[in-house]
């Protein structure tokens, strides 16, 4: 029998400690990476199945949806904070992160088309080459990612922002999701 291929968790926080809410989101980053990592051992030992097209269409709707709201959170509020009010060498740092997003973007587009041909049955098995090569090349950049924000962005941040300014940022990014 194998193991189900979905991964969830409950969101332990809310809008109102954004910092803490982009950490979680980090958290369903990596869940959504390992679940892409699954997929592929689970499509090399099982092929497709009702269960590779369910975390195929998962991981789809978390980086159509979740993730670009993600980026867009750390655009409007971290990456101006650091840029205008944090210690210069931390330009640099905006700078790679905005390049990685950019490069999530263009590789998600790649990505998203062998998803969507797992979750309709269709992708070729086993994986090939270069499908196997972007799926693992989009998890690392994600994770290397992940470390430089949580190792240096959010904190910087996190010490520049004050209260009423991290509120507000709460709002913000909740109101962008329909939210109150």
């Amino acid at each position: 029998m194998t193991t189900p291929l979905i991964l969830h968790r409950t969101v332990a926080v809310g809008f109102d400690q954004p910092f803490e809410m982009l950490h979680e989101c980090h958290g369903r980053v990596e869940r959504m990476v390992v679940l892409l990592e699954r997929l592929t051992a689970h499509l090399d030992q099982s092929g497709h199945d009702d269960q590779a097209a369910q975390a195929a269409r998962d991981v789809m709707r978390y980086f159509d949806l979740a993730g670009p709201a993600h980026h867009q959170d750390e655009e409007l509020h971290l990456f101006p904070l650091l840029r205008e009010r944090g210690e210069p060498a931390l330009a640099g740092v905006v700078e790679r992160l905005q390049r990685d997003h950019v490069a999530m973007g263009e590789a998600w587009a790649s990505l998203r088309i062998d998803l969507q041909a797992v979750a309709d049955g269709h992708l070729a098995l086993p994986l090939a080459g270069p499908v196997r090569a972007r799926w693992t090349a989009y998890a690392q950049l994600y994770r290397e990612h992940i470390v430089v924000e949580e190792a240096q962005a959010y904190p910087a941040a996190r010490a520049l922002a004050g209260a009423d300014e991290q509120a507000a940022m709460g709002q913000e990014m909740a109101q962008r999701r329909g939210l109150r």
